[in-house]
Parts: C-alpha cells; sequence; structure tokens
C-alpha cells in the first residue's frame, strides 16, 4: 500500500472514532520539558497525537536563520510524538507560521530535511509576529499512532 494511501486510511479509520466516542485526553510531557497553567505540549486522543505549537527558539546557543529555528521547531516536535510513541513518519497534517514571507524557501529547505518523502498536509501563513520576540517560525502539527 502506498504511504498516501496508508494516509488516506488512517485518517478515515481514526479521524471519526476519535470525534464519536469521547476518548481519554492523555497529556504528553517529553522529558526535559514540563507544562504550564496554559500549555501542554502534547496531547494524545485515541489515535491521534497533537503537537502544540512549537518555536525555534531556544535560550542556549541560540539560532537566527530561518533554517535552524525550523530544525529546533520540527526537532521539538518529533520529541512530543515521540513521547507519544509515535514519529515525524506519521504526521498527517502541520500548520507553520512565519513572521516574514522572504523566509519560507528556507524554512521550506529544512522542512524537507524531517517529512523527505509524502510530507504531510501542510497550511502555512504569514503572521505579524509570534508570542516569543526574535522567533521567525512557529510549527504545529497532528500524527496518528502506528498501528500494532
Amino acid at each position: 500500500m502506498s504511504r498516501t494511501l496508508l494516509f488516506a486510511a488512517l485518517l478515515t479509520l481514526t479521524a471519526t472514532p476519535v470525534l464519536a466516542q469521547n476518548p481519554k485526553r492523555e497529556a504528553i510531557i517529553p522529558a526535559g520539558t514540563s507544562a504550564s497553567p496554559t500549555l501542554t505540549p502534547g496531547i494524545k486522543v485515541g489515535n491521534l497525537v497533537y503537537a502544540a505549537g512549537q518555536l525555534g527558539t531556544r535560550r542556549e546557543n541560540p539560532d537566527t536563520t530561518i533554517q535552524g529555528q525550523t530544525r529546533i521547531a520540527l526537532e521539538n516536535t518529533k520529541r512530543v510524538f515521540e513521547a507519544a510513541g509515535t514519529n515525524m513518519a506519521h504526521a498527517l497534517k502541520c500548520t507553520v507560521f512565519l513572521i516574514d514571507v522572504k523566509d519560507f524557501g528556507g524554512m521550506n529547505q529544512a522542512y524537507r530535511e524531517f517529512f523527505p518523502d509524502t510530507p504531510p498536509a501542510r497550511t502555512t501563513v504569514v503572521v505579524a509576529a509570534l508570542v516569543v520576540p526574535g522567533a521567525k517560525v512557529e510549527i504545529e502539527c497532528l500524527a496518528a499512532m502506528p498501528a500494532n
């Protein structure tokens, strides 16, 4: 089965039951991170994992390039998915928020490193600002749990 057909099948089989059955919500908090009163790094519901928006900034060794910040954001997303028991190969949908449309090409360059074959569906939006000064990109993703 092609990867595209597999993702279509996963969406059909997993999304509908999640909406219909009201399954338990499980907080996903990777090692070395924490939840706050207003944010949890990830939530698992049924067969789906929702990773919160991940910024491309960090306090130690900050990177000011769009490629570096994209890698950091996707590494953070990867950690959320792995803590939940899935991985980037099971990503179904991502939303990318950029503060400068001129960064689109550089973001795509780094993004392809994480999704070299059959990338997830994606929306890219240019916004006026992100919540952390110096942040150029924020990425949120949804992934399916792998079949047992």
